[in-house]
């Protein structure tokens, strides 16, 4: 059997001690960085491309809903196929599928081709996330939330630095400068290449053992639970999404800046939600996913209602603390629902990482429609109110009874 093929490895259960492999959770940390920098350019050079290709909000939506949709539909998919055979060098080929969208946005004479460039960048993601998010689960040594939050603090600080990249490189040297950022697909693809290599001892020394893959409490109430986590993630993806979008655009129309200052007010935002990140894993394993999920879903609700209301200064303090707050909760929610459906680590990446956020891609086509109709700052007063959904956490199970069910 080759290392390529075996069925997903058993993954130690919550509080099991073990050795964490921080150089393994740094470089494909690294590598979500990496990779988010280069998705997030799509959404830094929307201001350009709208004045170069004449395009409408409607056609920003497009482009935001043809990269995070075509994420949305594959990963699910890609994650359930590679919970049974896990393929360790499908890293390097994402990194290849980004590489190529990149060349697209950065070259295409068209807004088709610019749809087909957003859509290979979705494709990349489709198949890092599964499988990076398992190689941090094997890596992490019992740890799961700090793992989870290293992982995807390298992919929240790219997602920040997009915006600043694009505004002192993209701005200034044009569209084609986007091409000079294959630069780190291909170190990118040097790093995953390496690590796949480390994934497939891993899983070539852990094949003979069957994972556990016994659910903690009764099927329908995790699928409840789960339905609930997707549902918790959908409505802080739309919020995260009129941000990504279309903040830049209401900075600029609300208080007259420029496109360089509107990136450098959403590197604040990203910044905010990467710090977020950071904090949010290792509270989960101190506190338990629930009380971070409660306090980051439904805390940040005060400052999401004052944000269309206040000055350039107040906009900028009030999108580091909703960055900060809301991000906090992602990880928290990704272990939650790995608890859930132990032995499932692709599936539960897709579900996250992939349909909720391309659920997010199809309300940021809507949002785009919204304000064309309504303007810009209808778009933030309707999203204000999103984090009170967030009380839908009253019907997750609480963690004693995966202890009981046990």
């Amino acid at each position: 059997m080759t290392a390529a093929s075996p069925s997903a490895p058993p993954l130690p259960k919550p509080g099991t001690a073990g050795a964490t492999v921080f150089p393994i959770l740094l470089a494909i940390s690294l590598c979500h960085m990496l990779n988010d920098v280069m998705q997030s350019l799509l959404a830094a050079l929307y201001p350009m491309l709208k004045d170069d290709f004449a395009l409408d909000y409607w056609q920003i939506g497009l482009l935001t809903m043809a990269f995070q949709v075509t994420a949305s539909l594959l990963q699910p998919a890609i994650g359930i196929y590679t919970d049974k055979h896990p393929q360790p060098w499908s890293l390097p080929v994402a990194m290849g599928s980004t590489f190529c969208g990149l060349l697209l946005l950065a070259f295409a004479p068209s807004y088709p081709l610019l749809i087909c460039g957003a859509a290979l960048i979705g494709i990349g993601s489709a198949i890092f996330h599964p499988e990076s998010s398992r190689v941090a689960r094997m890596a992490s040594g019992g740890r799961f939330g700090m793992a989870q939050s290293v992982f995807q603090v390298g992919g929240n600080f790219g997602t920040s630095l997009g915006p600043l990249l694009a505004a002192f490189i993209v701005v200034p040297l044009g569209r084609p400068s986007v091409a000079l950022f294959c630069v780190l697909a291909a170190a990118g693809m040097i790093i995953l290449g390496r690590v796949g290599r480390w994934y497939g001892r891993t899983l070539a020394a852990a094949s003979r053992r069957a994972a556990d893959r016994t659910l903690p409490l009764p099927r329908n109430t995790v699928i409840l639970a789960l339905v609930v986590l997707a549902f918790l993630t959908f409505t802080k993806n739309i919020y995260m999404a009129s941000i990504s979008s279309y903040y830049t655009f209401y900075l600029i129309e609300s208080f007259g800046i420029g496109t360089q200052a509107s990136q450098l007010m959403l590197f604040l935002f990203l910044g905010a939600a990467a710090a977020g990140t950071i904090l949010g894993g290792p509270a989960a394993d101190r506190f338990g996913p629930m009380p971070v999920i409660w306090v980051s879903i439904l805390g940040v609700l005060p400052f999401t209602l004052a944000l269309p209301h206040v000055g350039l200064v107040g906009s900028g303090v009030l999108s580091v603390f909703i960055g900060l707050i809301l991000a906090s909760a992602f990880s928290a929610i990704v272990v939650f629902a790995q608890e859930l459906v132990p032995g499932r680590v692709g599936m539960v990446a897709g579900i996250f990482f992939g349909f909720a956020f391309g659920m997010g891609g199809i309300a940021a086509a809507v949002l785009g429609v919204l304000a064309d109709s309504h303007g810009i700052r209808f778009v933030y007063l309707i999203c204000s109110g999103l984090p009170a959904l967030g009380v839908m956490t009253i019907l997750l199970p609480r963690r004693s009874a995966f202890v009981r069910a046990g």
